[in-house]
């Protein structure tokens, strides 16, 4: 079982941006620490959701600060990004820290973002395959041209190349995993034919991921993709955790402060097109995570965790620990995380 963290860099209400991204770096911090495996941040633009702007800024800053612990990006929006420049980021932070770096990458939403940076509503509408295609092939070969509906240019030598670290057995690495988030049929699909893992969001209870999981595998079967690459897929489950010795006053505090963060962050999101947006109840939203995450005594906790992965066959854990808004008590969940529940794990 391999647990790890859900960064998001939230700004509750009364905070400021740098005391969000304070906490965001030292839970990350904490969590290598504690012994947990991974770090997976979240990239916003433009709201108090989240306050980080590349995830990928972010786990280089991490990166240098850790020396055990995965670093990950949940997940750097590609229709926003041109793949070749953030490929070459990947490459970049995969070399220099020994493989330990992931990307996820997303479609990300119909934001005003698209807008900002020039890119429009077409690389979220219909850009997205394109662009994963282009950024898995600067990942995988030596020189790279295209001519496509978005991106068209002459054959370039890939600098650095990410397939020349040495790994310990001798043989050379594949380049820096890619996790594909997943939130439909679709974007399933997409990932399974390509052989990438999936990142399942935290609003998704146990039954959801265990349908798309045996979806993404019949779409990778039917890609020409082996069994047995399959079973290693490495699919990660996001979540939220609240470690406390009661139930109640784990869920207490997740309630009180939760729903305020909701509010104000997902209501500053801005459509590029002015499209309607259904918004969750944000105290609704909150109790709804509360009762199908690790939220609770460590045993709870533990047994959750294990129980997701017994339904959904995922062994890989994202959980965001900073649900509470507050400094000293996201770095004390995160150590409860990984000296008190991890172990309950083994």
């Amino acid at each position: 079982m391999r647990v790890g963290t859900f960064v998001l860099a939230a700004q509750f209400p009364g905070q400021g941006q740098g005391e969000a991204l304070h906490r965001a770096v030292r839970s990350a911090e904490v969590a290598e620490e504690s012994g947990l495996d991974s770090v997976w941040l979240a990239e916003h633009h433009f709201v108090p959701y989240g306050v980080c702007p590349s995830a990928v800024t972010l786990a280089a800053l991490l990166l240098g600060r850790t020396r055990r612990i995965r670093v990950g990006t949940a997940v750097s929006v590609l229709p926003s990004a041109h793949p070749v420049a953030l490929g070459e980021q990947a490459a970049l932070l995969h070399l220099t820290t020994g493989g330990r770096f992931s990307l996820g990458v997303g479609r990300g939403g119909p934001w005003v973002d698209l807008e900002v940076f020039g890119s429009g509503l077409d690389a979220y509408e219909r850009g997205f395959p394109e662009s994963l295609d282009l950024l898995m092939r600067w990942l995988r070969e030596p020189r790279v041209a295209t001519r496509g509906d978005r991106f068209t240019f002459r054959e370039v030598p890939v600098v650095p190349r990410p397939d020349e670290l040495d790994e310990p057995d001798g043989c050379g690495s594949q380049g820096p995993e890619v996790i594909v988030a997943c939130t439909s049929p679709k974007s399933v699909r997409l990932a399974a034919e390509r052989g990438l893992p999936m990142l399942l969001g935290m609003h998704c209870g146990d039954e959801e991921k265990a349908e798309m999981v045996a979806l993404w595998r019949t779409y990778a079967l039917g890609a020409g993709h082996a069994p047995e690459v399959l079973d290693a897929a490495g699919h990660v489950s996001a979540g939220v955790a609240q470690v406390a010795d009661r139930r109640a006053d784990a869920t207490e505090t997740l309630v009180k402060a939760m729903p305020g963060w909701l509010k104000q962050g997902l209501d500053a999101h801005v459509t590029i097109d002015g499209r309607p947006r259904a918004m969750r109840d944000p105290v609704a939203y909150t109790e709804l995570l509360c009762g199908m995450h690790p939220v609770g005594p460590p045993r709870l906790a533990a047994d959750r965790i294990a129980a997701t992965a017994e339904r959904t066959g995922i062994t890989r854990f994202a959980l965001l620990a900073e649900g509470s808004g507050d400094l000293a008590a996201t770095e004390e969940n995160v150590r409860r995380l990984g000296t008190e529940v991890l172990p309950l794990l083994v």
